[in-house]
């Protein structure tokens, strides 16, 4: 059956007696699955190695120590305590809906190796935000910390953030075609690869300044998992591509780069409204040019033109922003506090 953009997807079967063992026969989407998981044969060989590499990641947020931030947080002036207070608010919600919201997709991937991914990714999400829980425990009185967990519903900057995400993933719930979909996993794709990154640009200006170390530790943590989270959607989108080039057509095509652009604009606005003019070390231009730069990134590693004219080069004064989140130096002995290369980063084809 050929797919086009109302195709209506099938949820797969829980349990499948007739479903294809042939490998050559899987597919992304609209696929016979078994729901076997067959790591020895496997049709998508990428997914094997995400696989093994997410599960190096593992870490536990609590074997980071935040007693210096319990006494920094205090000291931060009051425009670094209101970044730090909403940037949080925006990234534990986006991270608890990405937990929701994952399982929903993977009932209509029908390709096995590729839905182990996306269970690791949605456990992953759920220490995402269970470390942001910690953070905020660690350095707030529990009414501070539930101020800041629901920030979202009385600052309409940080709602039509979350809005923006949040409404393509419900129309989902709705719209089971192919192309919601696609719009879906663009989303996804959007959520790791633009809009974390005000947020996490703060935080290592922040540890660049000596200022809130456990809180920048546990960032770069989440930093890397979201790197191996954007190389997924990346690979699977990559994969729909090849199977289903007619969902791909130039209007659908615009769509998504469309929305990327939306996403780009977004985290923009939201740097400017956060982070300003008022926090050492970073000013509003160098937000713009630094998310502008992803967004081209982006677009391209898609196939699709850049939306940006110039700001093809990660910017000079931004630098420090791949330093800090560089997988192969972010693994960190717990006791000792030193700084050691990461087994088997180099697994991840890293295009940030």
């Amino acid at each position: 059956m050929m797919i086009n953009n109302k195709t209506v997807l099938a949820r797969k079967k829980l349990f499948n007696e007739t479903g294809d063992i042939e490998v050559h026969l899987r597919k992304m989407i609209g696929g016979n699955t078994t729901n076997l998981n067959d790591f020895n044969n496997m049709k998508y060989a990428w997914a094997s190695e995400w696989y093994r590499q997410a599960m190096n990641n593992f870490w536990i947020p609590e074997e980071i120590n935040m007693n210096t931030d319990v006494q920094d947080y205090r000291k931060l002036s009051p425009a670094e305590k209101t970044a730090y207070d909403k940037i949080l608010s925006f990234l534990i919600f986006l991270d608890s809906i990405q937990t929701a919201n994952l399982p929903n997709v993977g009932q209509y991937i029908t390709a096995n190796e590729v839905n182990l991914c996306l269970t690791i990714q949605a456990f992953q999400e759920a220490v995402h935000s269970q470390s942001y829980s910690y953070m905020l425990d660690t350095i707030c009185s529990p009414d501070e910390r539930t101020a800041i967990l629901y920030q979202w519903k009385d600052d309409e900057h940080l709602l039509k953030r979350n809005k923006f995400i949040g409404d393509l993933y419900n129309e989902f719930q709705d719209d089971k075609s192919a192309l919601a979909l696609l719009k879906v996993a663009v989303a996804n794709y959007i959520l790791e690869g633009v809009y974390f990154y005000s947020g996490f640009m703060f935080f290592y200006n922040l540890g660049r300044n000596n200022k809130m170390p456990g809180s920048v530790q546990e960032i770069r943590y989440i930093n890397r998992d979201e790197n191996t989270h954007l190389w997924l959607f990346r690979s699977i989108i990559h994969e729909l591509q090849k199977e289903e080039p007619q969902l791909f057509t130039p209007e659908n095509n615009e769509l998504f780069r469309s929305m990327i652009r939306e996403g780009c604009e977004q985290e923009i606005a939201w740097g400017h409204y956060v982070i300003g003019d008022d926090i050492p070390g970073l000013t509003r231009g160098m937000v713009t040019d630094y998310i502008q730069y992803l967004g081209n990134l982006r677009c391209e590693n898609l196939g699709f033109e850049p939306l940006y004219e110039g700001h093809r080069e990660e910017p000079a004064s931004m630098s420090w922003v791949s330093q800090y989140s560089n997988a192969n130096l972010i693994k960190t002995d717990f006791f000792e506090a030193k700084s050691t290369a990461y087994a088997k980063s180099s697994a991840l084809k890293d295009d940030l």
